[in-house]
């Protein structure tokens, strides 16, 4: 759903942008609690390691994203992964995660406009991440708390936030849309291709958050607190082990496998498996041809990038090209990722140092 320069005029894309500025704000805010609070049970000195998560969270997104799987008559789709980031690391650490694959895919691969940024983030960022993520705490709520409620959870709320994504960008083209187009027609064919596309978001969304829960759980933002019941057995029946008044913290454990099982999964993905992607246009881009939105489209500012479309300038093979220019954009986004996220952990330590140093926090 990558919109391209041309599509939104120029005020509803500087608004756009204007929106997707203030919501990166408040999640650089909020993403410094969510980091701290991944990394408290039971990490201690260990929190660091949260930032290398996370960054692992935007690779893997980059990497799926690669992966276009067919829906219905020519259209394809790929992974949104709002939910699947707010799901793992939190709804502004999401919101973040997303936003570093969207720059990226804009600036090195020419894959949605550098003036569309703003829209791309407010409808695949800000939309997907708020819509999953709210839908998956009211489910969780009501559900039984146990892992399957959980990847349930995440399957449903995966499904709704693709729909919702292209609600918002059928709102935004309405208000400043560049071809005069039947704005009812362009919205049922947004929302029933972009509910196919949701089942497949929702199917990979409930497996890889399904995958970390079943060998880690206490890495998944949203499976905080949940805990295997102890049973014993009892003349030959398993029951319920009495609740304790105190819950005993969980060792620190390293995520180093986690981590290196998701970065090698990421660069398979990226450099072998989406060579087999459906070549066929995606959602957005289908829609856009069928409707003529894309009449005033205009070619990307880095058309000619040595990465652009996914593939190695003067690479011939194209196998080669995809490959190599898959595992680039996955190095990038992980060390990028990273980066960001490390120095939000640090600014956070830093303020809390000063704040405790201050004359103001001094007690008398």
């Amino acid at each position: 759903m990558h919109a391209p320069d041309g599509f939104i005029d120029v005020p509803v894309s500087a608004a756009a942008g204007v929106l997707a500025a203030g919501a990166i704000a408040v999640s650089l805010r909020g993403a410094r609690r969510e980091l701290d609070d991944t990394a408290r049970p039971g990490a201690g000195a260990g929190a660091e390691r949260t930032a290398p998560l996370a960054g692992l969270v935007a690779a893997f997104i980059f990497a799926v994203q690669m992966l276009n799987f067919p829906v219905a008559a020519g259209t394809s789709g790929h992974l949104l992964g709002g939910a699947l980031a707010a799901i793992l690391v939190g709804p502004y650490t999401g919101v973040l995660c997303v936003s570093v694959v969207l720059l990226l895919q804009s600036v090195l691969f020419a894959d949605g406009g550098l003036t569309a940024l703003g829209v791309n983030i407010t409808t695949m960022a800000l939309t997907t991440t708020v819509v999953a993520y709210a839908l998956f705490r009211g489910l969780v709520k009501v559900l039984p708390r146990s892992r399957r409620s959980v990847t349930a959870a995440s399957f449903v709320a995966a499904l709704v936030s693709v729909p919702a994504s292209a609600v918002v960008f059928t709102l935004l083209y309405a208000v400043g849309g560049t071809t005069d187009v039947s704005i009812g027609k362009v919205a049922t064919a947004m929302v029933g291709v972009h509910v196919l596309i949701g089942l497949g978001e929702a199917a990979i969304t409930a497996l890889t958050v399904g995958a970390v829960i079943a060998v880690r759980p206490d890495l998944v933002h949203g499976a905080r607190g949940l805990r295997q019941k102890l049973k014993l057995r009892v003349n030959g029946e398993l029951v319920d082990a009495p609740e304790t008044a105190e819950p005993v913290p969980a060792p620190a454990r390293s995520p180093r496998k986690v981590w290196i099982a998701g970065l090698v999964t990421s660069l398979v993905l990226a450099g072998f498996v989406s060579f087999y992607a459906s070549a066929n246009p995606d959602g957005l881009e289908k829609v856009a041809a069928d409707h003529g939105i894309d009449k005033q489209a205009e070619e990307h500012a880095v058309a000619d990038s040595p990465l652009a479309d996914y593939g190695v300038k003067d690479v011939d093979d194209a196998r080669l090209s995809g490959g190599l220019a898959g595992v680039i954009g996955v190095g990038v986004t992980v060390v990028a990722g990273t980066g960001v996220f490390w120095a939000v952990r640090r600014r956070r330590t830093t303020d809390e140092q000063a704040e405790a140093t201050s004359p103001a926090g001094t007690s008398v």
